[in-house]
């Protein structure tokens, strides 16, 4: 049986081409990407303990280890940073894990208060799960129409993958559910990601669970929204990390001129105001 860290190593070598990294090709192989006895002899160690990490057989590789897997692999600093997280996990899976349960929803009054000064600008309080768990009124109406407020309590990762509404909304929907499947690797704990994918599963099917397992870093680019109001809506997304609540405040900023003009007719509208969904 694999594990997180086996599966990313071997999905990382199949993505790479050999003459990237200026080694020869050597013909033709069985799989796409680098042979693991090329990852080995860059990395240090043999082919027979690499192949055990990979098949989930050596759970616990050394710090010096891994950093010399991230160096084989040329991994950047995001790819090396969630190389070393899924080590961590990965070591520390035990058979009789606590039965998981639903992350918690509260936010503290003082990232309320200041959701609350960014008004009417966009942004939301979020997790890793993909919880909407407080938003602006300009967030509202900046998603009105996708459908993610029609399911109590909404939740982003779940509405990108079950609502069909949700492909036309978002015009690059394959890179937003890479976002969305990569970040329940980094979900308020193991056992809440587990809670959640364990619910998504049935419901999304082999689209979420191939995605999940691409251990492919996001990039995060535009996020680029097809508007109900008929125009193309483009956004930089700033994200502040609450590492204490494991929560995230993200705030939308207009990308190019259509979008600031859309964006500035919220002052002239009336809202509904700073929600905090419980």
């Amino acid at each position: 049986m694999g594990t997180p860290l086996g599966d990313f190593i071997r999905a990382k070598r199949d993505s790479i081409q050999p003459e990237s990294l200026g080694l020869q090709d050597r013909g033709r192989r069985r799989s796409p990407g680098l042979r693991r006895s090329d990852v080995a002899a860059r990395a240090g160690v043999s082919v027979e303990y690499l192949t055990r990490i990979e098949q989930g057989r050596d759970r616990n590789p050394s710090v010096a280890v891994v950093n010399a897997l991230a160096d084989a692999l040329s991994l950047d600093p995001s790819e090396r940073a969630h190389l070393r997280y899924l080590a961590k996990i990965t070591g520390g899976e035990c058979i009789d894990r606590p039965q998981a349960q639903p992350a918690r929803r509260d936010v503290r009054p003082s990232v309320l208060e200041t959701l609350r000064m960014l008004e009417p600008g966009i942004a939301l309080v979020t997790n890793r799960l993909g919880d909407v768990l407080a938003h602006t009124g300009g967030y509202a109406w900046m998603m009105g129409g996708s459908g993610l407020f029609d399911t109590d309590p909404p939740n982003l990762t779940r509405h990108v993958f079950t609502d069909p509404r949700a492909r036309a909304f978002f015009a690059d929907w394959d890179d937003v559910a890479d976002e969305q499947a990569f970040d329940l690797w980094l979900g308020p704990s193991v056992e809440n990601s587990e809670w959640l994918r364990a619910e998504l599963a049935p419901l999304a099917g082999p689209e979420f669970t191939r995605r999940f397992h691409r251990h492919v870093v996001p990039k995060r680019g535009v996020l680029r929204l097809n508007h109900p109001a008929g125009q193309e809506l483009r956004f930089h997304r700033e994200t502040l990390e609450l590492s204490a609540d494991a929560q995230q405040l993200v705030v939308f900023l207009p990308a190019d001129g259509a979008t600031a003009r859309a964006a500035d007719q919220l002052r002239d509208r009336p809202f509904g105001g700073l929600r905090a969904v419980t």
